[in-house]
């Protein structure tokens, strides 16, 4: 992300979840939007398991219990993207529209608390680095 080193990898994961959260938030409006339309699938924007396996995410694996072990990272932040999934409607009933609009509104709620939860968390760091920048003043 930065060349300079003044970002650490939290820093660097915080920015990607803020990139990912606009996207889902974007999947989001456009199923709310299309909420009338006839035969139009609700879609989901899925990234948390890639983002998961990206900063190597502990779960009963293998974890390095030495510095000089090998790192055991899954893979890299950068390329994590993100995929959109769509659901067809399959009841057989009505227009073929497969959007609650109220499992969407609950959907945009979560993830707009969660954006500005890690909106907050990058200030945060971000206010740190200017702290040290400035002697601690």
């Amino acid at each position: 992300m930065s060349t300079l080193g003044i970002f650490d990898q939290t820093s660097q994961l915080l920015h990607k979840v803020l990139d990912l959260r606009q996207q889902n938030q974007q999947v989001i409006a456009s199923n709310i939007a299309n909420a009338h339309t006839p035969s139009y699938s609700a879609a989901r924007f899925e990234f948390a398991d890639e983002l998961g396996a990206a900063v190597g995410r502990r779960d009963g694996r293998m974890s390095a219990t030495h510095a000089q072990h090998f790192p055991l990272s899954g893979g890299n932040l950068e390329q994590v993207s993100g995929r959109v999934l769509r659901t067809p409607d399959r009841s057989g009933v009505g227009d073929a529209n497969n959007v609650s609009v109220d499992q969407e509104m609950l959907s945009m709620a979560e993830n707009q608390l969660l954006y500005e939860a890690a909106a907050q968390m990058l200030s945060k760091k971000l206010g740190l680095l200017k702290y040290v920048a400035q002697d601690g003043r």
